[in-house]
């Protein structure tokens, strides 16, 4: 489908095949958080560090669209829960592939746990979505975990069980945890025709964060769909940047870190 390639080449970038994306759909979930309370401006941090792209929820894209300045990748992310609902892995969709369109998204996003009590939903949702991404050329991302109760969310079988589900519903790129050891998920980006991208995971220090993209990229991830973990930094701009020289670069987590000070 030549749509879903044109607008693929917004978001992977054509030499490396990585991309570098920052999901900021986390109001929706948790309110007015630190870091996304000016969405302009996060944006403009975010794009000119040489993020490729950002994923934001569709009443978000009006506030962070800066009309000047890099441009940067735009997915729309269609799934949402809050934090306020006992059950916050249970996901529904909110906004449609046509929505996207309207909005000039070059991809969609969806949000699928495994193992929550309403994974079938989910599921049958995401088959929907496939169905009008195919239709109309959209490139969908399969944001997709295990999270249940008495389940190891880094597990390699869960992990590869996630990635195994998106693909097979008919993903064009994939976001999950990564398991933390290159061996285990090297087996898992093997054994899948789909970029894999690793999630940001809990908040750790610059170097051990860009020691673990490091590891994974070389482990064969397409790159890092991290929120939080990035633009809630003391200088987003310079960590995304660091990022940026890990992922398309090659460069040593030490040295991109010498190189943005």
């Amino acid at each position: 489908m030549i749509g879903k390639e044109i607008r693929l080449e917004r978001i992977m970038d054509r030499n490396t095949g990585r991309a570098v994306i920052i999901p900021m759909d986390h109001g929706f979930t948790m309110g007015q958080i630190e870091g996304l309370r000016n969405m302009t401006a996060i944006v403009s941090e975010v794009s000119e560090a040489g993020a490729n792209a950002i994923v934001l929820h569709k009443g978000m894209v009006k506030g962070g669209h800066r009309k000047q300045g890099k441009d940067i990748g735009l997915i729309v992310h269609l799934s949402a829960s809050t934090s306020m609902n006992p059950d916050p892995n249970d996901k529904v969709l909110v906004c449609t592939v046509e929505e996207a369109i309207a909005l000039g998204a070059d991809a969609v996003s969806i949000h699928i746990n495994l193992g929550a009590p309403n994974e079938s939903r989910m599921i049958e949702s995401a088959g929907a979505v496939v169905r009008d991404c195919n239709r109309w050329g959209m490139p969908l991302l399969i944001m997709i975990y295990p999270r249940g109760e008495g389940i190891d969310p880094r597990s390699p079988q869960a992990i590869g069980h996630c990635v195994r589900v998106a693909e097979e519903l008919g993903a064009d790129l994939i976001k999950t945890n990564y398991t933390g050891d290159p061996e285990t998920f090297r087996q898992i980006t093997e054994a899948c025709s789909v970029p894999v991208m690793i999630a940001g995971g809990e908040k750790g220090g610059d170097l051990e964060t860009l020691t673990t993209i490091s590891d994974a990229v070389r482990a064969g991830a397409a790159g890092v769909c991290m929120g939080r973990n990035a633009f809630q930094r003391d200088d987003p701009r310079r960590f995304i940047s660091s990022i940026c020289r890990v992922v398309h670069e090659g460069v040593s987590p030490v040295d991109a870190l010498e190189r943005e000070r």
